[in-house]
């Protein structure tokens, strides 16, 4: 099998009609036969046939040919790839995420963080095969890479290296993984690698049957006893042995696991029971014994470690532990890859000091509100939904042959593991992860604090965007910074969205918290005044607001406020609960002979009278939670005001007998008439921005009338409205606050 016909030939002669054969056919109807063409075809051939032997399915192989024909022929139709199942397709589109992950590290190399290049390209593929595909696909470059110049040799370790050999370690993928690293180790340091190998003495061919050999002898050895017991060789490959040698700071001579294996049993009793078979069957060495069981790692790996001298005279280590045992090291907290890896890749030449942090200074620490911010993918939150993901993927490489646990699985994969976290690049290629959800201003907080107290605006992949965008994986950032550093007030606000994150949260809180206490408190003191101004509220008084949030004083509510520990949202619940009149007040007398139980006619309850008409009045508009009075009309039933509005008063003036006590009901559904307006810095646009958020909100506009004032560009829009009550009255003028442009949004009375 030479070329893509051929291996379409194959396909035919055996019957199969599927996925992979469509593929073949597509390619071969839409690319000629040019030079660049037939160059690719031997390794798409080999990944192919490597995806083949790792039982991944056909239709990986089917993506690995639409993804070579896209990058040979980018004009080909859409439609013929949209013909081919969404599976495929995906993994065609996983492909294409991973190229540009590819072109990142190619235009930064591992600068801004290998670790997080692998975080980035796992958030980014949605389908665990395409990472088989992946390695498949850079394994068959590093073997044909002997045949390379030397410059694309060491480019391709170097990849090999940094992301994709960590990548096989951590999803278990060990065919590959040792491959993949030796390959590396070689490319990089030809000569290391070639002391090592003639050290070894033998080929690895060699040394895999002195271990197929000694499995042999202990595998009898156990069943004499009635132990049973798997038993799986553990060849040391070359990168291996040099990594324990830099390590312990050892000779290779000193090294007595060249050659392991490793024995898992039924339970605890069964692994002591082996290590005496394992110790009768071959002489141990002194003070290479290690009981983990016993004594647990800080991880709480589990399992015994002996080194015996085997067959030949010849060093052997064999690890003994329960079934138990495995799965916790392979997939829960003991985390072997961690124990594997160091975060600067020791395949390359950086020097051990490299790998030490330099604790942050403590001026330093103290501009940063006493913390720094960490490095991409640093934080404990972030590292338990990663190993959380890599253990996912683990089990889904584990259970392949049964096609209903995976599908099972890889839906709480999706659902549970994949969307926690986002992977952002800052301009320089540098990979920041954050909780999904955090916005831009997050980001730059993340970045430094004052870089995010010095923001004022965002790109992100060159386009401008609000402070509250939220970006997706893959999304590169740019931070607009001035030269003064003023965090606003409002981004404390939770209904405006600038800050998801608890931790920049607290950033902006510990700045305006070093404010002067006088600033603070004309800070809170405008911000109460702009909540009664907005709502269109007016409670006789303000002495019982400062109890609802459990503070004593008013000043203490106008510094929590100021600070944002009192949300607007919260301060305009407790305004509007303050200026209603309490549900246990006893209502005036009404000047009517019959009292009779009050009676709720929709959305009012009326006292001492049934079934009466009422109508809420237009001219103040009332909104359930509103303290409200009735007014007696000449054949019109019931008028519902506002207590406090002015043309109830003059009624009152008039004819105080017909005012009579009336209180909204339980039943909410109704709708009612509010009127706000809107004001802003006239733009383009702007007005079908604000009806676009009324529409959201769920709310109904009656009519509207917008006026422009040419000499000031300011245009005030006012709307009639009907809401569902104070709640989503509240809601909906934060939302128009929001609105770029708009300067002004509240309720008129």
């Amino acid at each position: 099998m030479t070329t893509l016909a051929d291996w379409a030939m194959q396909l035919e002669r055996s019957g199969a009609d599927g996925i992979a054969l469509r593929a073949c056919r597509l390619a071969s109807s839409h690319t000629p036969p040019t030079p660049a063409w037939l160059a690719v075809q031997p390794e798409l051939l080999a990944t192919i046939a490597l995806l083949g032997d790792l039982g991944v399915g056909e239709e990986a192989q089917a993506a690995c040919v639409l993804h070579a024909l896209v990058l040979a022929d980018p004009a080909i139709d859409a439609g013929a790839i949209a013909a081919f199942p969404e599976g495929t397709r995906a993994l065609v589109e996983g492909q294409q995420a991973a190229e540009r992950v590819w072109a990142l590290y190619a235009a930064h190399g591992s600068v801004g963080g290998s670790e997080g290049l692998r975080r980035l390209l796992l958030a980014i593929i949605r389908d665990l095969r395409v990472v088989f595909i992946l390695l498949a696909r850079q394994l068959v470059r590093m073997r044909a890479a002997t045949r390379a110049p030397e410059a694309e040799q060491r480019a391709l370790a170097r990849l090999s290296a940094d992301i994709h050999a960590p990548l096989a370690n951590r999803l278990g993928i060990w065919q590959i993984k040792w491959e993949l690293e030796d390959l590396a180790f070689r490319f990089l340091q030809p000569d290391v690698y070639r002391r090592i190998a003639g050290l070894l003495d033998e080929r690895r061919g060699d040394r895999e049957a002195w271990i197929g050999d000694a499995k042999a002898k202990l595998g009898a050895a156990l069943g004499h006893a009635g132990i049973e017991a798997e038993i799986a060789g553990r060849p040391k490959h070359i990168y291996s042995i040099w990594r324990k040698m830099q390590r312990k700071g050892v000779e290779f001579s000193e090294l007595y696991d060249v050659r392991a294996l490793r024995l898992l049993v039924k339970d605890v009793a069964a692994c002591y029971a082996a290590l005496g078979v394992v110790h009768t069957l071959w002489p141990y060495i002194p003070g290479e014994f290690d009981d983990y069981i016993a004594n647990p790692k800080g991880n709480h790996y589990q399992s015994l470690h002996t080194a015996v001298i085997g067959p030949g005279g010849r060093t052997l280590e064999v690890q003994i532990r329960s079934h138990d045992m495995h799965r916790h090291a392979e997939l829960g907290v003991a985390a072997h890859w961690r124990y594997k890896e160091s975060t600067a890749g020791p395949i390359s030449h950086t020097p051990p000091s490299a790998l030490r942090t330099v604790p942050p200074s403590p001026a330093a620490r103290a501009r940063d509100g006493g913390q720094r911010p960490l490095a991409a993918g640093s934080s404990m939150g972030a590292d338990a939904s990663f190993e959380r993901k890599i253990a996912w993927m683990r089990q889904l490489l584990e259970s392949r042959d049964a096609p209903d646990d995976d599908a099972a699985l890889l839906a709480g994969f999706r659902t549970e593991v994949v969307e926690d976290r986002v992977y952002l690049l800052t301009p320089k290629g540098q990979v920041m992860d954050l909780p999904r959800g955090a916005t831009v201003l997050d980001f730059a907080y993340s970045i430094h604090t004052d870089v995010g107290h010095r923001c004022r605006g965002a790109k992100v992949n060159g386009r401008i965007v609000q402070l509250s965008f939220q970006p997706a994986s893959g999304d590169r950032i740019e931070i607009l910074t001035g030269k003064l550093i003023e965090p606003k007030r409002d981004w404390l606000a939770a209904q405006h969205g600038y800050l998801n994150t608890h931790r920049a949260r607290e950033k902006v809180r510990t700045w305006f918290k070093r404010v002067d206490l006088a600033q603070n408190l004309a800070a809170g003191r405008a911000l109460l005044e702009r909540e009664l101004k907005r709502l269109a509220l007016q409670p006789a008084s303000l002495d019982g607001l400062p109890e609802r949030f459990h503070l004593k004083t008013h000043d203490e509510l106008l510094e929590a406020l100021a600070l944002g520990d009192v949300s607007t949202g919260q301060l305009a619940r407790a305004l509007h609960e303050l200026a209603a009149p309490p549900p246990d007040a006893a209502p005036a007398p009404a000047p009517h002979p019959a009292q009779r139980p009050a009676t709720d006619s929709g959305a009012i309850v009326i006292e001492g009278v049934g079934n009466l008409l009422n109508q809420l009045a237009r001219c103040c508009q009332p909104l359930p939670g509103d303290a409200i009075a009735g007014y007696i009309t000449r054949g019109r039933g019931v008028s519902v005001h506002r207590t406090d509005c002015a043309q109830l008063a003059k009624l009152r003036e008039r004819d105080a007998s017909r005012v009579i006590a009336v209180e909204w009901g339980r039943r909410r559904e109704a709708s009612y008439e509010v009127d706000v307006v809107v004001k802003g810095y006239d733009r383009k646009w702007l007005h079908k921005d604000v009806t676009n958020v009324i529409a959201a909100a769920n709310a109904h506009v009656i009519a509207v009338d917008a006026r422009v004032d040419e000499r000031r560009g300011i245009v005030e829009m006012n709307y009639a409205l009907k809401v569902t009550g104070f709640d989503q009255l509240s809601s909906l003028l934060s939302q128009l606050l929001a609105v770029p442009n708009v300067i002004e949004a509240r309720r008129i009375a």
